[in-house]
């Protein structure tokens, strides 16, 4: 079997396919994040995630990256289902519902897959309501204000 191991910034060996299949990680962004490289650029940039996702797969090719977005709570809920207990990790923008979805923070608490928490802009420098997360506490770590990076480094914690 060829070699498929890589060195982490620390210099230690990392071997995601010892076992023999790659790393499963779905992305799930939420509310408006569909507009990504529209909607206010100066918080959110101007690339659009499915080219971002684009660069991600390259830059991965050890993962298979899913990706699902949507507008309704119930179907990112339904989703978090799905993939829950099977895939490696999961990736979750929750836009707003960050801020207000129990529901959501009950899905990713009911499920055994991680759940890491990102933020493409720094919510604590934005307004106030943007302070509080619904979900960080049930989530294994939480990335903020990287930009789109912030997948990346999502990523990086899975591996």
């Amino acid at each position: 079997m060829p070699d498929n191991s890589r060195w982490n910034g620390n210099g230690a060996k990392i071997t995601n396919l010892q076992e023999g299949r790659m790393k499963k990680i779905q992305i799930i962004n939420g509310p408006n994040l569909n507009l990504l490289g529209k909607r206010e650029p100066a918080v959110y940039g101007n690339a659009s995630f499915e080219d971002y996702l684009s660069e991600l797969r390259m830059r991965y090719p050890q993962c298979e990256l899913s990706y699902y977005q949507s507008n309704i709570e119930g179907e990112m809920i339904d989703r978090i289902h799905e993939v829950g207990f099977e895939y490696d990790g999961i990736i979750l923008n929750a836009g707003a519902y960050t801020h207000t979805s129990i529901a959501l923070r009950d899905a990713i608490k009911a499920v055994s897959t991680p759940v890491v928490e990102v933020h493409i802009s720094n919510v604590h420098a934005r307004e106030p309501f943007r302070h509080v997360s619904m979900i960080s506490a049930v989530c294994k770590g939480v990335i903020i204000g990287f930009g789109l990076d912030s997948y990346r480094l999502a990523i990086e914690s899975f591996l």
